[in-house]
């Protein structure tokens, strides 16, 4: 897997304090970890945005604070979703030697025979899995390959998975990863027609809305 350093520095403002901070551009975050002390940091907000927007749960980050490497896994984010911009990180710091409990994202590839030979459409299940495993056999995201969907009802599930090196699967091997489904066909609303005692067919009377003129007087 692919190192990714993100700079960090330590800083000393905490509570209504961190709003100084994201005026200067930069973003508030916390290290925690087994092994080492709450370490209150800060990072660039561009900088930061940029990766956060290409990297997964899964993926392992170095945090270089002040020199220093740190192997984590980010936690939480709190965003601000009107703006769209990154509030607060929450940054564990992990062991390479020992075994992790992450979710890891489930990718859709390939194409499904059954969107060609039928009128269907794919529907996706879950979008994640929860493994365990050492940092150094975790994978960004897995891949997931549709081909095997032929016909309707065609499905995927975690069982069906492909099989990862020392990569422990803890979610529920029944849970759906994605299935075939007919389309819904839209049925247009037919107008009931409407007979007369005689047996012939009546045109529906059309009552139009608005202020109804008198008839004038001779």
């Amino acid at each position: 897997m692919e190192k990714i350093v993100l700079e960090a520095q330590v800083r000393n403002q905490t509570g209504k304090k961190v709003k100084f901070l994201r005026k200067e551009g930069l973003i508030p975050a916390v290290i925690y970890g087994r092994e080492i002390e709450t370490l209150p940091i800060s990072l660039k907000k561009r900088e930061t945005t940029l990766l956060f927007n290409k990297i997964s749960s899964s993926t392992i980050l170095t945090i270089n604070v002040d020199g220093k490497e740190h192997a984590t896994l980010v936690r939480e984010v709190q965003r601000d979703y009107i703006k769209n911009e990154l509030l607060h990180i929450d940054i564990q710091a992990i062991s390479v030697k020992e075994k992790l409990r992450t979710h890891v994202s489930l990718t859709l590839v390939g194409k499904a025979p059954v969107l060609e030979n039928f009128d269907a459409l794919i529907v996706s299940g879950i979008d994640q899995i929860e493994v365990e495993c050492l940092p150094q056999d975790l994978v960004d995201t897995i891949e997931v390959d549709v081909s095997s969907l032929a016909e309707i009802g065609s499905a995927i599930y975690v069982k069906d998975l492909p099989k990862l090196a020392n990569v422990e699967i803890l979610t529920d091997l029944e849970e759906l990863v994605a299935v075939a489904n007919a389309v819904k066909e839209e049925v247009e609303p037919v107008a009931e027609e409407v007979v007369s005692e005689e047996g012939a067919a009546v045109e529906p009377e059309v009552i139009e809305k608005g202020k109804i003129e008198e008839p004038e007087e001779e």
